[in-house]
């Protein structure tokens, strides 16, 4: 049988425990948060003063902080590119709206909240320039992205367990910075969004640790995979407007290492806590090729480590146009 055969195999046979992860790890509509529930109350007669008192406390974050927040917005509103992709994974038929399919979209209509409660927060305290991330975003979906994955769910499962477990350090320390600068209610916001990729981070993670039970050897060389070519950000495309293609990541990337929200350091230890999770070091029935990827696996974040106390930051801030000094 053929590794895809396989792979299907593996999936059709979680399948039938899907409703029950949904049930485990997904909230239902009417229970979960709504980005109205922290915004100004548009109904409200005080609409104008909260949106005033936000704009008011909005001014004390600095600069990277704020291109910290629209790389944050402007990942999560690519959100289409990232259904588009699981919808093609191997084992999840959207046609047949099978279980994994149901799962695809449910987790979607959770994300999804999470753009529109930072992207109506940024709009509404006008530090940024929301024609220039409305145009960023854009260009985002319409690139789309490559995560290296193709179709295999195994390498996807990999990729998400690691990226949702990443968003979480990311929106969390969005949250952190909001409370000491003193915007609670922004503080808040972050933090609740992040609560739901941990939650997310849980369940593909899940995912990875059924499959090794099952197909142990295969997950192995899948994991080795995806930690030897790196896991690259979903928007690792971005650019600014008549910029070309992945232009502004690197500088967005500099923003949030420079005020500590998402660091290589962070990167690593992501890695150590998956190869923890899963108990890499204590699988067995592997092949020879699956025993080397896991001693790979096992010395990689400490050489990681390593490469990334070499990193230099640039101190200055890169000026975004999606960020002018002058609104600040």
């Amino acid at each position: 049988m053929s590794i895809k055969n396989i792979r299907l195999e593996v999936m059709q046979f979680l399948e039938k425990n899907v409703t029950g992860y949904m049930d485990q790890y997904l909230i239902p509509v009417e229970q979960i948060w709504q980005p109205t529930d922290f915004l100004p109350n548009s109904e409200g007669d005080n609409f104008l003063e909260e949106v005033k008192e936000l704009r008011e406390i909005s001014k004390d974050l600095p600069y990277d902080f704020w291109v910290a927040m629209v790389g944050d917005m402007i990942t999560e509103e690519a959100l289409p590119t990232y259904e588009n992709w699981l919808m093609e994974v191997e084992g999840v038929d959207n046609e047949g709206r099978n279980g994994w399919s149901a799962w695809v979209r449910q987790w979607t209509g959770e994300e999804n909240r999470h753009g529109d409660l930072l992207n109506k927060y940024l709009y509404l305290s006008g530090r940024v320039n929301m024609r220039e991330i409305e145009m960023t975003t854009q260009h985002l979906i319409n690139d789309g992205f490559d995560i290296g994955t193709g179709r295999d769910p195994y390498k996807n499962f990999v990729y998400t367990s690691f990226q949702e477990l990443a968003t979480y350090v990311s929106h969390n320390r969005v949250s952190q910075l909001a409370k000491k600068y003193g915007d609670k209610k922004l503080s808040k916001m972050c933090k609740m969004i992040a609560g739901d990729e941990m939650r997310h981070h849980h369940a593909y993670s899940h995912f990875v640790s059924e499959i090794f039970k099952v197909d142990p050897s295969e997950m192995m060389l899948a994991f080795q995979y995806m930690m030897k070519a790196k896991i690259v950000m979903p928007a690792h495309f971005l650019r600014e407007s008549g910029q070309k293609i992945s232009s502004a990541f690197e500088l967005f990337s500099d923003s949030a290492q420079r005020i500590g929200v998402y660091t290589a350091n962070d990167y690593v230890e992501i890695m150590q806590k998956l190869i923890e999770k899963w108990e890499i070091e204590k699988i067995s029935g592997l092949t020879d090729e699956a025993e080397k990827a896991r001693d790979y696996l096992m010395k990689l974040p400490a050489r990681m480590a390593k490469i990334s106390e070499r990193l230099v930051i640039p101190k200055e801030s890169h000026i975004f146009k999606w960020v002018e000094p002058a609104r600040l």
